[in-house]
């Protein structure tokens, strides 16, 4: 008789009914807290600085386009984000390393045959989630060496991060993200 049973099952029968075992296990260690989700791992929410390195930019105009107290549109690998507040802006013109005469010295000049040519560090500034990975901005984890893109009214420049700080907490932020995890429990 438990054969006549197994015979009337296909395999895609077997396949469904395991498959929603699997679901409701899954859930319930979720609801149970023995599973943490996305939710529950965020630490804190925290503002962050940033530093955006943008190598070889050619300028022929008499200022950098990109000042500090002002916003810029940034796109994270691609995928547009939003307004950032720029802190700082600190551009260098190319330079060149050449030896002293008769001495074991060098010295760093600018490079005259690359006259219009800077690399530009930006600083921003964003309210980010703090994770055990790092700190996540508009879904994606900012780590040093990721691409960003800088856009502005007369400009786009890509470059990549080079530095990133998590600031420190104010009181009100604290007590803020201690309410948020208590709705967690």
């Amino acid at each position: 008789m438990n054969s006549e049973i197994f015979k009337r099952f296909r395999t895609v029968d077997i396949i469904i009914v395991t498959g929603i075992i699997l679901a409701l296990i899954v859930g319930f260690f979720t609801y149970k807290n023995f599973r943490q989700t996305a939710s529950q791992q965020i630490e804190a929410v925290s503002k962050i600085s940033f530093q955006v390195f943008i190598r070889g930019v050619t300028l022929t105009g008499n200022e950098i386009p990109l000042k500090a107290k002002e916003k810029t549109f940034i796109c994270i690998r691609n995928v547009p984000y939003t307004d950032l507040d720029v802190l700082d802006v600190k551009a260098e013109r190319k330079k060149v390393v050449l030896p002293v005469l008769n001495s074991k010295k060098v010295m760093v000049v600018e490079d005259v045959s690359q006259a219009n040519m800077y690399d530009i560090t930006v600083t921003l500034t964003d309210t980010a989630k703090i994770t055990k990975d790092g700190a996540v901005v508009g879904g994606n984890k900012i780590k040093i060496g990721l691409p960003i893109t800088l856009e502005g009214e007369d400009y786009k420049f890509n470059g990549t991060v080079s530095d990133l700080k998590v600031m420190p907490q104010t009181d009100d932020e604290k007590f803020h993200n201690s309410l948020s995890s208590n709705d967690n429990v």
